[in-house]
């Protein structure tokens, strides 16, 4: 299939529902086709990877197309040009999200765009950059503890953005540092109450925030990463 083709069969499974959910998330009605992320992922299993697809399908500036089109990138031959152009295009930020752990986690310059993006004004790029600090506390399994320490200090020196998007993704980076372990949850939970004391007004809503979940944090058999004790599985753990 290619490109026009696609669009054909996504505008098929159209549904005006999606549609207008597409549209309160801030992406133009122009490029709004309206299809829920199952049938996305489907087409992306039955067309294989393309990068000349991919970014057809993203320069049609359909947000359906785009989804798709990262899915069918390969993180191995992506480059670091292709990425910037990529993150500036975004206008959502759940494409901002789908990006990150689809394709930036997996390609090799994955610290370079947290601590570049860490520093841009641009809306996107901040937030791809907690975004990138919390997929890979949670899907690096060699993540070692001197870059855990550097993710904390990137956090620690640039989450006082007040816009929503970017606040709310430097809380969670914050809260699956200290999901890692108590090593790093008693870090954690010392900058969010330090934050919550003596921080401005960003930083107080993080650290309470992240509090929230951070205080309530258990260990559950099976499980490398801990759990908050508010969850169906916490309670068991606690009631026995």
């Amino acid at each position: 299939m290619d490109s026009q083709e696609i669009i054909k069969e996504l505008k098929a499974n159209a549904s005006e529902k999606y549609r207008e959910n597409v549209i309160r998330m801030g992406i133009p009605a122009e490029n709004s086709i309206g299809v829920a992320t199952s049938v996305v992922r489907s087409f992306a299993k039955k067309v294989g990877k393309s990068q000349e697809l991919a970014f057809e399908l993203w320069d049609t500036k359909y947000h359906e197309a785009r989804m798709l089109a990262v899915l069918l990138m390969d993180p191995k031959i992506t480059t670091e040009v292709e990425a910037d152009r990529l993150i500036r295009d975004v206008m959502s930020w759940d494409l901002c999200d789908h990006l990150c752990k689809n394709l930036f986690l997996k390609m090799k310059r994955r610290d370079t765009f947290i601590t570049e993006w860490m520093q841009e004004p641009q809306l996107y790029k901040k937030r791809a950059a907690f975004v990138l600090i919390a997929a890979s506390v949670i899907h690096d399994k060699k993540l070692e503890n001197d870059r855990m320490d550097g993710y904390l200090e990137l956090i620690m020196r640039y989450a006082d953005d007040e816009r929503d998007h970017v606040k709310k993704a430097a809380s969670s980076a914050l809260k699956e540092i200290g999901k890692k372990d108590f090593h790093y949850n008693e870090k954690a939970l010392l900058l969010a109450n330090e934050w919550v004391e003596k921080g401005n007004k960003v930083q107080r809503w993080i650290g309470k925030d992240a509090l929230r979940e951070l205080e309530t944090m258990i260990k559950a058999e099976g499980r490398g990463r801990l759990i908050t004790a508010n969850t169906r599985m916490g309670k068991e753990i606690v009631r026995k």
